[in-house]
């Protein structure tokens, strides 16, 4: 029994959705968004909600995913997606070339650039050492995040490199010598 997939989702004002095969389409004031929708899954609308029903106990596998997914591009078509990212190091910081290309200074002898998918930006502090990563599809502002993330890993001893904001890193000890 899903749990997820029975809640419904609120449609607010100004967003609609178009199912086209196995894709559904939902527009709202920030912009479209396509979102796959697997077979055996169908969308209603009753009452400003949209309901996600499948047609039998056979899809129970995917009707929270359908159901979650459906929900991120409401979510994305409204309030839109961020991922905040922090560069901790002396020296590293992050700046903006242009819109779409990102440059970084990580320790290495060159610096890196990253160009950004459409529909992806990225907000850089005037310190340049947190960005911001926005858009209204959660898969690719994750993606892009965890792109940027690995370019320089967070170092569990010096604790040196890129991480997410709030993300807790275990400190390991260094060697300590002989005695």
């Amino acid at each position: 029994m899903s749990r997820i997939g029975k809640k419904p989702i609120p449609l607010p004002l100004g967003v609609k959705y178009e199912v086209k095969g196995n894709t559904v389409m939902v527009q709202g004031p920030k912009g479209q968004v396509s979102a796959h929708l697997p077979s055996g899954v169908k969308l209603e609308t009753k009452d400003g909600h949209l309901n996600i029903l499948r047609e039998s106990d056979s899809f129970a596998a995917v009707h929270g995913l359908a159901r979650a997914l459906v929900n991120n591009a409401v979510e994305g078509v409204t309030k839109g997606w961020t991922k905040d990212l922090e560069i901790v190091g002396i020296g590293y910081r992050a700046e903006l070339k242009g819109k779409d290309m990102v440059v970084f200074t990580l320790g290495f002898s060159h610096p890196i650039e990253v160009p950004l998918p459409t529909g992806v930006t990225v907000a850089i502090d005037p310190k340049q050492t947190k960005l911001t990563v926005s858009g209204i599809d959660r898969q690719k502002v994750g993606q892009v995040a965890a792109d940027i993330r690995n370019l320089r890993k967070p170092d569990p001893y010096k604790q040196k490199g890129i991480r997410y904001a709030g993300e807790k890193l275990k400190k390991k000890v260094g060697k300590t010598g002989a005695k």
